[in-house]
């Protein structure tokens, strides 16, 4: 890395200390305890509610297609693989811009950075607005899918501002905060329809995108590191060429049939574009994404498990709006409109602000082990009641609410464990990753739920059979079970991390000698990380 790099980094790196000593200080001395802390302690809540209007529309504008995608289907007059493509593609979308956009934020900043993230989902709003093709509309939902970096970009923004103590804490309530979001925008889409068709979801969006990028530019703290890097842009042809040919194959499942020759040369072919992009990421000096944060136990099961977990949230979202908007002779559903799909939905937004905070509450007294065991049981004991128990509304409502207690305690523990499971200054990197895992397992659940659905319909009709339903709400049950299953392996006490943030908060100033070693140690093992990392050797030391 240049040496101008590295010394914005050092500077960086001192930054804090610095700030804490209000300049009374030499060049890598650390604050006396809690003085840092004491400093930032009005700037870092701004911040975070800073944070929460974008947070909260990115999060709904990612969710407000998912009930109108039977309307989106009916006013084409396309398939239901076609309109799935309209949700699939943003978050493909969004699992391979999210490590370029975090990498950008490095280099130029990253509240610049989410300001034109969140630009660029207007500008895709404004085309899926205008657009009366299902080409367009997915065009303008792929533009939508850039801001999908929000989330790790306002990860380090909560790592840049929060002392190390209230880390977890902010991260929860953001989780809860964009939670809320995804809940609001399966609630909020039926009105928008039947004021004006399916293009008032976009408009909406537009505007929604607009307000969060202007509180953005406005009063989001300017990002205290400049750091050069090199973009992959190999990686991030790979990954998309890989995961796009994996979908298309996902999506024609029950179009061709798992056996037919185009099935398994798309498939075939996705996993080895997947396998090389692996490979080639473990080459590269600056890879797209660290395969290396990927090697601890913890960190490698919960982002498994968030893969996962993003399977069944998005089957989610695509099985309740179809389901209790299919007609009574259809031997299930409810013939919702539009807007009635979307108050099924609403113990969800409900109870998934619940779950974020109460996360935090579990995660401080028993580790965040804990909730995310407990989430994941609970959103897959609501999949597995609905597949049995769905011809009244209460048995939906109940579904939902599980769904969304369950969702709420998942999203909130997986950054903190993340956090606690690596040293300070890989946290960006690594919830980056989760993110792209989840983006990455809601690609396929989508996929796979409309290959279900789509492969399954009642003769003559467009409507697929209860048991299409019953079958795509097992396969999301499973997934969550596995998803539980992988979350044993995180260690009970939430990793090493932990003890390096305690240290980090609570003891006094290290030797020069160590000081000086801390630095150097973060600028060569942190490219871009925007807070000082002392690890548990040094603080040993």
């Amino acid at each position: 890395m240049p040496d101008r790099g590295r010394d914005s980094l050092s500077q960086r790196a001192r930054g804090p200390a610095a700030q804490g000593l209000k300049g009374n200080s030499r060049p890598g001395d650390l604050p006396m305890p809690g003085t840092a802390d004491a400093e930032r302690e009005p700037r870092h809540w701004q911040a975070l509610a800073a944070l929460a209007l974008p947070g909260f529309s990115f999060a709904l504008i990612n969710t407000l297609v998912a009930p109108a995608l039977p309307e989106i289907q009916r006013e084409l007059g396309v398939s239901a693989i076609s309109a799935g493509w309209v949700m699939t593609v943003q978050v493909l979308a969004a699992a391979v811009s999210t490590p370029i956009v975090g990498r950008l934020g490095d280099t130029h900043g990253k509240d610049r950075v989410l300001v034109a993230a969140l630009a660029a989902c207007a500008l895709g709003s404004l085309l899926a607005a205008v657009s009366t093709s299902i080409e367009g509309l997915i065009a303008g939902r792929a533009l939508q899918g850039l801001a999908g970096a929000t989330f790790p970009l306002a990860f380090g923004i909560v790592r840049d501002e929060f002392p190390p103590s209230q880390r977890g804490t902010g991260i929860g309530l953001a989780s809860a905060t964009w939670g809320l979001g995804g809940g609001v925008g399966l609630v909020i889409a039926g009105p928008l329809v039947n004021v004006n068709g399916y293009g008032g979801l976009f408009w909406f969006s537009f505007v929604a995108a607009l307000a969060a990028a202007a509180v953005a530019w406005r009063y989001v703290p300017a990002s205290p590191v400049r750091v050069a890097s090199r973009i992959d842009w190999l990686g991030a042809v790979l990954l998309a060429a890989g995961l796009g040919t994996l979908l298309l194959g996902v999506g024609h499942l029950g179009s061709w049939g798992p056996t037919a020759p185009a099935t398994a040369a798309l498939l075939g072919g996705g996993a080895a574009l997947m396998a090389v992009w692996a490979i080639v990421e473990t080459r590269i000096g600056e890879p797209l994404v660290e395969m290396r944060t990927m090697r601890s136990r913890a960190v490698l099961a919960v982002n498994l498990a968030g893969a996962l977990t993003g399977v069944g949230m998005f089957a989610t979202y695509l099985i309740v709006p179809q389901l209790v908007q299919a007609p009574a002779s259809a031997g299930y559903g409810f013939a919702a409109t539009v807007g009635e799909a979307g108050l099924f939905m609403l113990p969800s937004p409900m109870l998934l602000l619940a779950g974020g905070p109460l996360a935090g509450v579990i995660g401080a007294r028993r580790g965040f082990r804990s909730p995310l065991l407990a989430g994941l049981a609970i959103f897959a004991a609501g999949l597995a009641w609905l597949a049995i128990a769905h011809r009244e509304p209460w048995h939906v409502y109940t579904a939902t609410a599980l769904e969304g207690l369950g969702v709420g305690l998942a999203l909130a523990a997986m950054p903190n464990l993340i956090i606690e499971s690596v040293d300070p200054g890989q946290t960006g990197v690594s919830t980056g990753i989760n993110a792209v895992m989840r983006t990455i397992g809601g690609s396929f659940g989508t996929q796979i739920v409309a290959a279900v659905l789509a492969g399954n319909l009642i003769a003559g009709t467009q409507i697929a059979s209860e048991g299409a339903f019953v079958v795509a709400l097992a396969i999301a049950a499973a997934a969550l079970a596995v998803a539980f299953l992988l979350a044993l392996l995180v260690p009970r006490q939430g990793g090493r991390a932990g003890a390096a943030v305690l240290v980090h908060a609570t003891a006094p100033a290290a030797p020069p000698a160590v000081r000086g070693r801390q630095v150097r140690r973060s600028v060569n093992s942190v490219r871009g990380e925007s807070s000082f990392a002392m690890t548990r050797t040094d603080a040993a030391s």
